[in-house]
């Protein structure tokens, strides 16, 4: 074992001895999320002239969409799901509930592979109708109410464990993708485990481990669902935490372990669903629908309820002191604007996918969803893209020069795009060189085609 790898271990071993302290960390992070999240939403709205800074509010939304989700994503491609296991306030409360709530077993109904999908869509939809990055009841509203049912769920099923980060959590789908590009995560030696280790072979004493995530760790081959919480890390001296070369459990999948619905989270959501949502209220042709519609509404004197704007604002943004409210016709739109993206981009993607898929293999359909993962970086970077455009959004609000702040930007793009493209060749290391070659020339205009629809948030 080399010097870097037995560091690795001996810190997979430092999180396993000091349970204690991470989970005190842990309900430090409660507080602070708590705070932030509910003290701004019992507080009157500042004036529109107020800066970001002169009021919790606007420390709330600096702390959660400046810093904190833009943070955790780019946490899951470098360090995988370590923020799952070792700070998340929701998986902490919903593995607390749950240790004190009723075990049920989870029901099927629960265990239904879309929901991950599902939620990352009506979630991402909702928070953009009521505006849940400028104010703090939407804020409470989406992030607490996703608390909640966490919490809900935790008291239901389970005994000690994370049935709602394993199968409802709104992000829990997109984070185990990224998961699969990091360098980091928890390694099982299959034959150690297997076999009966003599009493010096573990540092750490063969009582059962609990894993909250509901992992069979003995057969773990993914760092997919792992949150690296650290609690099995020398577990039979056949689990340590590890290095591996960025993506290289996407560029080793079989075509036989994909998963549909978590391909159709990828092309659908992570990338189609989240450009919709990111773009729609800098796109002109949105700005122009809109006005034409309004237009025609207002000459025919024919519903014009459309162009109410009396909504509450728990269903769509409703703060006319700050002369900020949406329409009926604006929520349509919005949707329909996400909803047509979505369905585009992801088609699109995924014709892309089947005529790299038969230049490979006569049965080319399990190969397609094999080389969408290939699509997980660019997806990745394109979502910390989306997200950091309201950091800098923020620092501009504080009078912070931002120089260059597109071209690096454009730059993380294009180093998705080329990753994504490393990959898919390294998937199809099975075949020769001319169809590997044919196969990716096809994938290219969908990488190409998913850049440029990231192309307007840029402002390049």
């Amino acid at each position: 074992m080399t010097t870097g790898g037995a560091r690795l271990t001996r810190a997979g071993l430092w999180l396993r001895r000091h349970g204690g302290a991470i989970r005190a960390v842990q309900w430090a992070v409660v507080a602070v999320y708590a705070i932030l999240l509910v003290l701004p939403a019992l507080l009157p709205l500042p004036p529109a002239e107020a800066g970001l800074l002169d009021h919790l509010a606007g420390w709330a939304q600096l702390a959660f969409w400046g810093l904190w989700w833009p943070g955790v994503i780019a946490s899951m491609l470098l360090l995988g799901r370590s923020w799952c296991g070792l700070l998340c306030p929701e998986g902490m409360l919903s593995e607390w509930a749950s240790g004190h709530g009723r075990g049920r077993r989870a029901p099927a109904w629960l265990k239904w592979p879309g929901w991950p999908l599902a939620a990352f869509v009506l979630t991402t939809v909702y928070g953009q109708l009521v505006s849940v990055y400028q104010y703090p009841r939407p804020a409470l509203l989406v992030l607490g109410g996703s608390t909640a049912a966490a919490m809900a769920v935790g008291y239901l099923y389970g005994r000690n464990k994370r049935v709602w980060c394993r199968y409802l959590c709104p992000v829990g789908g997109v984070f185990g993708l990224l998961a699969r590009l990091a360098p980091l995560h928890y390694e099982v030696d299959r034959a150690a485990w297997d076999a009966r280790p003599a009493r010096s072979a573990t540092p750490i004493p063969l009582i059962p481990v609990n894993c909250a995530p509901l992992i069979d760790i003995r057969r773990m081959d993914s760092a997919s669902q792992c949150h690296q919480c650290g609690r099995c890390a020398g577990q039979r001296g056949a689990v340590h935490l590890a290095a591996r070369p960025p993506g290289r459990e996407i560029a080793r999948l079989r075509p036989e372990q994909a998963q549909p619905w978590e391909v159709a989270l990828l092309l659908y959501g992570l990338i189609g669903v989240a450009v919709g949502a990111f773009g729609w209220s800098g796109s002109r042709g949105f700005v122009a629908v809109r006005q034409a519609l309004a237009g025609w509404l207002v000459e025919r004197e024919a519903g014009l309820g459309l162009l109410a704007d009396d909504a509450p604002w728990w269903l769509l943004t409703h703060y006319p002191a700050l002369n900020d409210s949406f329409t009926w016709l604006d929520g349509l739109l919005i949707v329909g604007y996400i909803a047509a993206v979505a369905l585009a981009l992801g088609s699109a993607l995924w014709l892309c996918l089947g005529w790299a898929a038969r230049r490979l293999d006569a049965d080319w359909r399990p190969r397609r969803l094999q080389l969408a993962y290939s699509l997980t970086p660019l997806a990745g970077l394109g979502l910390f893209v989306g997200l950091s455009a309201t950091s800098l959004s923020q620092l501009r609000g504080l009078g912070y020069p931002l120089h260059g702040q597109s071209t690096l930007q454009a730059g993380l793009l294009a180093l998705g795009l080329a990753w994504s493209l490393g990959l898919a060749w390294r998937q199809m290391a099975d075949r020769r060189p001319a169809q590997r070659l044919a196969a990716l020339s096809m994938l290219v205009p969908a990488l190409v085609l998913v850049g440029a629809a990231w192309r307007p948030l840029l402002h390049i």
